[in-house]
């Protein structure tokens, strides 16, 4: 990874599977960001349960010392009834900006498709 950062302004590093997955019998995704000391984005895949899912991985990066430099809301599905709410009540209990969000692409969308609804400016300053 430092071979990278060499290389370029921005190395981003994705966890599949959520913050407490396991990488080994030992050791999990929260265990392996906190050696590095890497600041956090947090991508919030919006349905039911994902305030609580939210707030909760939120607290356990604050309880690690790292950064939550910034969140991502994901449409992982249409938009439902309550989906306003549930950005409002995100935009409110995440303690870091909110970088932009994905609206439901379909299926398979392509990255390239993806990154046209992010903004990353704040974590110019982070």
């Amino acid at each position: 990874m430092r071979t990278l950062e060499a290389q370029a302004d921005w190395v981003l590093t994705e966890g599949a599977g959520g913050w407490f997955t396991p990488l080994s019998a030992t050791l999990t995704f929260a265990d392996w960001v906190q050696t590095e000391q890497l600041p956090v984005i947090l991508v919030v895949g919006v349905k039911l349960g994902c305030i609580n899912h939210a707030m909760l991985t939120a607290l356990a990066v604050e309880q690690a010392g790292l950064p939550l430099v910034g969140w991502i809301a994901n449409d992982i599905q249409p938009p439902g009834a309550r989906h306003g709410e549930y950005l409002a009540t995100l935009r409110r209990v995440i303690p870091a900006p909110l970088l932009g969000e994905i609206p439901w692409l379909g299926v398979s969308p392509s990255q390239a498709a993806t990154g046209q609804y992010l903004d990353l400016s704040p974590l110019e300053r982070a």
